[in-house]
């Protein structure tokens, strides 16, 4: 798996630091990012496809 570096500002890793650790939606930063892009990638798809601009693979 890539590794990559962002800079990120401080009141979004407070935000996303609040859904993270024992007992909250994530279990790392990581898992957070990953399920951000996940998500985001999948409603841009959503936005393609309903504009035709997505061909169906």
């Amino acid at each position: 798996m890539a590794k990559i570096s962002v800079e990120v500002p401080d009141e979004l890793l407070e935000d996303l630091d609040s859904h993270v650790g024992e007992g909250k939606k994530f279990v790392n930063r990581s898992e957070a990012v990953r399920a951000s892009i996940r998500k985001t990638l999948d409603l841009l798809d959503d936005i393609d496809t309903r504009r035709g601009r997505l061909d169906d693979e």
